[in-house]
Order: C-alpha cells, then structure tokens, then sequence
C-alpha cells in the first residue's frame, strides 16, 4: 500500500462517520501521488498522515432564548486545522447540516486554499447547526452573542481570525465582533468580513465571486476565450452567487439563472444590473425566497429543483457554470447533462460543489475546470488583505483592493498551471492547486520539526 492509500484508508477508519471530510482527504490525497517520489524528506517527517489531522477540534454548548422565552440550545464549532504558516482563517457556517465533519472538511480545504492565496493564513472553519432562516434580527442577535461568548477563548488577532461563510453575513458578523469586543475590551481585526465604518475593507463582499469569475476568466484566456456573449449558470443567491453576476455582466456575459433551497429561477434575458439589484434587496435586507424573482419578472421557476436538475431535466444550454451554493450539489449524472447541454468551463464559488465523480467527468470531457480550493480563494484573500489593513490602521481604496484580488486569483491561476506541469499533470488544475498549496504548507510543518 502506498503511503497516500495508506493515509486515505486510516481517515476513512477513524472519521466513518465523516463523509465530506473523507471526500476532500480522498481528492486532495489522491492528487498528491506525484509529490511522494519528489519529497521523500515529507514522507519521512510523515507529514501527509499530520496534515490530515487536525491540531484541534472545539465543541460547544449554545443557549439563547427566542423572542418567546424560550430556550434553545445549538452545538457550535470552531477546528483549527492547521497554522503552519499563519494564524488559522476560515469561516463560520450557521446552517441546520453543520456537523464535525462538515467542519473539518472545510477546514481541510481551507489550508490550501489559504496557501495558494500567498498571503500567510493557516487552515480553519466554525460555525453551528443554527438555522438564521426564519429568526428576527432580535433572535440572530441573541444567538451570535451566545456563541461569541464561547468561541471568543480560542480566537485572536494573531491566533485564530474567523469570517463569515453560509448564514454569516455582515449581520451576523456585526452582532458577534459588537459582543467580541464588548467582552475583551479591545479593538482589533480577530473578525473579517466587518462592516466599513468598523474595519472592513472594501471589495470584500464581492471578493468571492468576483474571483471565482476572474479565475474563470484565466481558464478561458489559455483558450483563447472569454466570456462576452457566453450564457452562465450561477447557482445559489447568496453573496458568492450574487457577486458572481455581477462581475460576469461587467465581463460580458449573460447569467441566466439563480436558486436557493426551494427552487431555482431561469431568466432567459440575463440577470441584469436591474434584476441583480432586486435580488440583493430580495435576499440581504427582506430576506426572501427566489421565487418572488419569478413572480416579478414573470420567468421560469422550478420548485424543488437545483439548477444543475433543471439543466438536465429542460435542457438548459449554457456555456459556463459557476456553482456558487453548497457542497455536492452536482454529481456525475448531473456533470453529464452538463457537458452534453454545451458546459465548457466550471469554476467553483462554493465549497466542494462537485463531488468526486462529477469531476471526473469535467476532466475526461476537456472541461476547464476550476477547483473551489483555487477558484473561490477571492474572498480569503481579501480577507487577508482586510487583516493587513487593520494591522496598519489604515484602509485602501475600492480600485486598490479590487486590483489586489484581481493579481492574485492570475497568481492563484498561474500557480496551479506551473505545479501541475512541473509534476507531470499538465493543465489539471485540480493537482496544480493541490499540490501548489500542500508544498508551502509541508515544508513549514517540516521546518517546525515534530510539532
């Protein structure tokens, strides 16, 4: 048995019952093959058996009341994965699936993703299995205080620098870096993705999917293509998926369709800057479903379906898909119908949005195909930049940051080519970013010693 078989089958004994942590060991793993012969100095220091563990897990009790009085209780998260080669970073995830396994899937991803980024981020995820849907501001804001009262321990400025991920936005964000600060009597950048008036930075809400289309766009240019006249399918509604619309019109291109955990709406006229302003009204601020979209716009709407089922079930053509919603939405049937309505080029906003066997089919079809790990590495990214800005106690201009993020996802990109070709896997993007971001992460943990 080789040593990656050797790692991938210790993971699936001790983590069973971690489906999407196994997965993402098993992708990752598999792809770093080539570097065993290479680094023989890893395989001695053992490192591909430590960097699958992480250094911690916390698990914590959450009670807060409704605005009933009633008292419920959540589990809370926080793994710390790995700080080799910088404070851990990652998001908080408030959603009803958040699990342990979830959480250090994420977290797992996460090290890589901050690596390719060059900015110097370890690899860690949060979050709980509470459901913001539904809850008034009032409830959101009891909870967050509830769960900052647990987590503020184990973060800091230097040590551990949360964000924002499914559930969290710049609401959640607020109530919990209000009630941080509050409880530590201090003032410093231990949360990112804040608002302006307290330390964010600019372009942040957009960085995700602006950079999951800049990387995008990277892919097309090796082509000779880019995305004027090109149709887009963007699932998801949220942040990532709005943001993405957003930077495709400015390219050029024509985003035809959105979703969320109801259904999914198809407008064959595009998503304009119009429409795309009503569904940031629709999902930031009323907190609506998609489907009044339908109903205002008189397009298509397909209850219970993903968009990737509606591509399968209608037919949908399109040029370029942006999976922006959640893990594992589109599998090998679904990668299929895909390939066969016209997809060409697939660069992930979310999290593992493709699952093991869908990937083999963009690869086995010449798709272009962008990992999340790489592809939506913008948002991290920006949140390094906005760690940096609050470290110099100063704020950059929206151009400013915008071209800092564009830089580094054609970094990001470059650097994936340049690992792939350089281990004998030229232009698979999924090994160039694996491999690219395993490297720095290795021989800091080698540097280190046995810690």
């Amino acid at each position: 048995m080789s040593v990656i078989s050797d790692v991938i089958a210790k993971v699936k004994e001790k983590d069973s019952s971690q489906p999407e942590f196994i997965q993402a060991v098993t992708e990752v793993m598999t792809t770093l093959e080539p570097t065993v012969e290479k680094h023989p100095e890893f395989v001695k220091a053992n490192i591909y058996e430590r960097i699958v563990e992480p250094d911690r897990a916390i698990i914590f009790r959450v009670p807060w009341e409704d605005d009933k009085g009633v008292v419920h209780v959540n589990r809370g998260f926080r793994v710390q994965f790995n700080n080799a080669i910088g404070p851990y970073k990652g998001g908080l995830r408030f959603h009803p699936s958040v699990n342990l396994g979830v959480i250090k899937f994420l977290g797992f991803e996460q090290i890589f993703k901050n690596s390719l980024t060059t900015l110097p981020m370890g690899g860690g995820k949060g979050g709980s299995d509470f459901d913001p849907k539904g809850k008034s501001d009032r409830e959101v804001m009891r909870f967050c205080y509830a769960f900052m009262r647990e987590l503020f321990r184990h973060i800091g400025a230097d040590v551990d620098v949360p964000a924002g991920d499914i559930g969290v936005g710049g609401r959640e964000i607020g109530f919990m870096y209000g009630y941080y600060k509050k409880i530590r009597n201090e003032h410093t950048g231990v949360l990112t993705g804040k608002g302006l008036e307290y330390g964010g930075s600019l372009i942040r809400p957009e960085a995700t999917g602006y950079g999951t289309v800049y990387f995008a766009a990277e892919m097309l240019a090796t082509r000779n293509l880019d995305f004027k006249g090109k149709r887009v399918i963007v699932s998801g509604s949220g942040n990532v998926s709005q943001y993405a619309v957003e930077k495709v019109n400015h390219l050029g291109g024509k985003a035809i369709t959105l979703s969320d955990s109801n259904g999914t709406i198809v407008d064959e006229e595009g998503i304009d800057a119009k429409k795309l302003a009503y569904v940031m009204e629709l999902k930031n601020v009323k907190r609506g479903r998609i489907k009044e979209y339908a109903d205002k716009y008189k397009v298509p709407y397909y209850e219970g379906l993903s968009v990737w089922q509606v591509i399968k079930e209608k037919g949908l053509k399109h040029d370029i898909a942006l999976p922006c919603a959640t893990q594992n939405e589109i599998n090998k049937e679904l990668a299929e119908a895909m390939v066969k309505n016209g997809c060409m080029c697939v660069s992930e906003g979310a999290n593992m949005p493709s699952d093991l066997d869908a990937i083999k089919v963009y690869q086995s079809n010449n798709v272009l195909y962008g990992p999340a790990k790489a592809a939506n590495a913008g948002g991290v990214a920006t949140s390094g930049l906005e760690m940096s800005q609050n470290s110099l106690r100063l704020s950059w201009t929206r151009e400013e940051v915008d071209q800092r993020l564009h830089n580094i996802m054609k970094n990001i990109h470059k650097s994936c080519l340049d690992a792939a070709e350089a281990y004998g896997k030229k232009g698979d993007y999924l090994t160039g970013a694996n491999i690219a971001g395993f490297i720095k992460v290795a021989k800091a943990m080698l540097a280190y010693g046995i810690v």
